[in-house]
């Protein structure tokens, strides 16, 4: 996934709901508890986290009993630290005050609830790429330092392979074409990192790393569910025990949900397009775009799926009346650059969804050469009547516009075979006619036309038809 790329936009939920999300996540909810008990005779040691002797005073406070309880307390006091919901006031005394942060979750805006929540779920995601604990132990040399050689255990790398998967499940959610809300087997997600796209069968080699990386996955993504970034079913149980071993109840080889199952949260939807802005990429969310002009509309559309520019201008249109929506529309549907036709066609996209009230802003641009043919197009379809028939001229420049913005939009789709194989069949001599189109998208629309149309035959009439044009325009 590259930085320069712009990512399908993401349809996230008011930022109200998604502050009372991370106020009831676990983790904060649990720092926020404990920055609220701490008082002056609460003290921590020289890495901030609480003393021994108060970790099962805290564990009280939080409702936690059991072997875990105090590991559970500190992990909290130290997230409440991170996030600036309690300050140490006295490093060599140990002393600890409320932070400043601490009023935000209560008096803040629902930005400022979130903001703490991201500096939380940092924390939580640098936590998550560190090794086991016991392996942290059996790592420790004489001198009390950690041998990372001897843990095989690159952080830089750790850290960039988690980025990795959940950049692909923020793929997968916000993609037209992937499951969206809908949970993502965790063996799906390790071999999206492991597997090449090219790869047919995966060797025996590849399929080792990505059970591998299932496993460090399980226990990332356990670390993950509390602070409200995923929802997730752990890997069964019964996959990690001894081969030799009988399982005490029979198990299901075909069910996928055993290797376990998890989905982004809308919290964890925003959280996770956060960082990617942080990390220099676009990730646009539907929505963006309601207050900027017509320009912006079309222009930022121009490369999103259908249903989400569908989304995003149904959010433009609400803040505009039908007419003057459709005046500013067809004012930045103009020009003659390369991304010219593709705006007339989200223009044209956008138009559907205006009623009847715009029809004098239609009428207004009949005569126009670039916006007659839509325009004559869009009073047809809404039953105007009185609608003057297009001139030829007009017909065939609508038609290059129209294959240019599915060029720029789809690529060399099957829609767009389709719709080449029609124009080619539907009009005797076409390829002889349409070359003198003065649309400077028409030579590359006749050389697409070439490559795209199955008969020979036709398809060289095409290329020698862009030949003619592009001599035609460079004269």
């Amino acid at each position: 996934m590259s930085d320069s790329s712009t990512l399908p936009p993401a349809r996230l939920r008011p930022e109200a709901e998604l502050a009372r999300d991370a106020l009831s996540a676990p983790v904060l909810a649990r720092a926020a508890r404990l920055a609220r008990w701490a008082d002056v005779g609460t003290r921590v040691d020289a890495g901030g986290g609480l003393v021994e002797e108060q970790l099962p005073a805290a564990a009280e406070q939080l409702g936690l009993s059991g072997d875990d309880a105090a590991a559970y307390a500190s992990e909290a006091w130290r997230i409440a630290v991170d996030t600036g919901l309690v300050e140490i006031t006295d490093e060599e005394a140990g002393t600890v005050a409320a932070g400043e942060d601490l009023a935000l979750l209560t008096g803040g805006s629902p930005q400022d609830v979130l903001g703490v929540w991201l500096t939380a779920l940092e924390a939580v995601l640098a936590d998550a790429s560190v090794p086991d604990l016991d392996d942290l132990v059996d790592a420790l040399d004489e001198g009390g330092e950690v041998d990372l050689s001897s843990l095989d255990w690159d952080p830089d790398a750790e850290s960039e392979f988690l980025d990795g998967v959940l950049g692909n499940l923020y793929l997968l959610t916000v993609g037209e074409d992937g499951p969206g809300d809908a949970p993502v087997p965790l063996p799906a997600l390790a071999a999206s990192m492991l597997v090449p796209s090219d790869m047919g069968e995966p060797s025996n080699e590849v399929l080792e790393q990505v059970s591998d990386a299932m496993m460090r996955l399980d226990d990332q993504f356990r670390l993950l569910e509390p602070v409200g970034l995923v929802e997730y079913q752990p890997v069964d149980e019964a996959l990690m025990g001894d081969a030799d071993e009988e399982p005490a109840a029979p198990v299901d080889e075909a069910d996928v949900t055993r290797y376990g199952m998890v989905r982004l949260t809308p919290l964890g939807l925003y959280g996770l397009r956060a960082r990617l802005l942080d990390a220099g990429f676009e990730a646009p969310a539907v929505g963006d775009l309601a207050d900027k002009g017509a320009d912006a509309l079309l222009d930022g559309t121009a490369a999103f799926p259908p249903a989400a520019a569908h989304a995003e201008t149904e959010l433009w249109l609400a803040g505009r009346s039908p007419l003057d929506a459709a005046r500013e529309l067809l004012a930045a549907a103009r020009g003659s650059d390369t991304g010219a036709p593709l705006r007339r066609l989200r223009c044209q996209q956008a138009l559907s969804l205006v009623g009847v009230e715009a029809e004098p802003a239609l009428r207004e641009v009949l005569d126009d050469a670039e916006l007659g043919g839509l325009a004559r197009v869009w009073l047809t379809e809404h039953g105007a009547g009185d609608v003057p028939a297009p001139s030829q001229d007009m017909v065939f420049w609508l038609t290059i516009d129209t294959v240019a913005a599915q060029l720029a939009a789809e690529g060399n789709s099957e829609e767009l075979r389709a719709l080449v194989e029609g124009l080619a069949r539907q009009h005797s001599g076409f390829f002889d006619t349409v070359w003198r189109v003065e649309h400077p998208a028409t030579p590359d629309v006749l050389e697409a036309m070439g490559r795209l149309h199955p008969d020979k035959k036709i398809a060289k009439e095409a290329r020698k038809a862009a030949f003619k044009a592009r001599s035609q325009q460079s004269g």
